[in-house]
């Protein structure tokens, strides 16, 4: 059983939103109603594989820039791939933008975003516990994260999409990945583009769709089914 413990690393070296008090509220929450005692730090000094190996996952929550020292990165990176858990929401997709295993390990990159406005996200996958929640097409407001290439196909699996004739500024096309998940040697990888707005937190069906990411990537739910990177 891994350890019932999560980290919420709210780090920010670039721009920072104003909606990571309450999403860390919120996760704090969502953790302790599966048992998990959260711990919410800025402090890079966290990223030890001593104190990572007390961690069920570890949450960048709109994390932006270089958050992690030389040290640190070594750390993570041997901490996912020894089995650890991994959720990255929203503009973590903007996080250490020089490292290259980070890059590979969501499977793209944030390439900015149109203004928040309303539009419809499309589940793709409905047997995951992120995605199970939500209806077919949940309508929602959101910065619709763009990307600078598709994640489908880098061994990630995507669970929704958005759909760009709903909103103005989408760069993808017909296939714009919104949220996906990964195994990444013995870790999980969690990814979703949603929660900007501090309202977004508050949102039962938005905080329905983090728990279950939360408690996929912590590994207490069976693993899904889908494509597996190759090694």
């Amino acid at each position: 059983m891994a350890q019932r413990n999560v980290l919420i690393y709210t780090r920010t070296a670039g721009y920072r939103h104003d909606s990571i008090p309450a999403g860390a509220a919120a996760l704090t929450e969502l953790a302790g109603a599966a048992g998990f005692a959260a711990e919410t730090t800025e402090d890079p000094g966290a990223f030890t594989s001593e104190r990572l190996a007390g961690y069920a996952a570890v949450v960048f929550l709109s994390t932006t820039g270089t958050v992690l020292t030389p040290e640190g990165r070594t750390a993570f990176a041997t901490y996912v791939l020894g089995g650890g858990g991994f959720l990255a929401i929203h503009a973590a997709a903007n996080a250490e933008p020089d490292w290259p295993f980070y890059g590979d390990l969501l499977g793209t990159r944030f390439d900015g975003h149109p203004e928040l406005q309303p539009g419809v996200v499309c589940v793709e996958a409905h047997d995951h516990p992120s995605t199970a929640p939500l209806p077919e097409r949940w309508s929602w407001t959101d910065e619709w994260y763009n990307f600078t290439s598709n994640p489908r196909g880098t061994g990630v699996r995507v669970l929704a999409r958005a759909d760009e004739s709903t909103y103005r500024g989408g760069t993808l096309g017909a296939d714009h990945p919104l949220a996906w998940s990964r195994e990444l040697g013995r870790g999980r990888v969690f990814f979703t583009a949603l929660g900007h707005a501090a309202e977004a937190y508050e949102d039962k069906t938005f905080r329905a769709h983090l728990s279950g990411a939360l408690l996929w990537a912590s590994d207490e739910v069976p693993p899904s089914p889908g494509p597996r990177p190759v090694r």
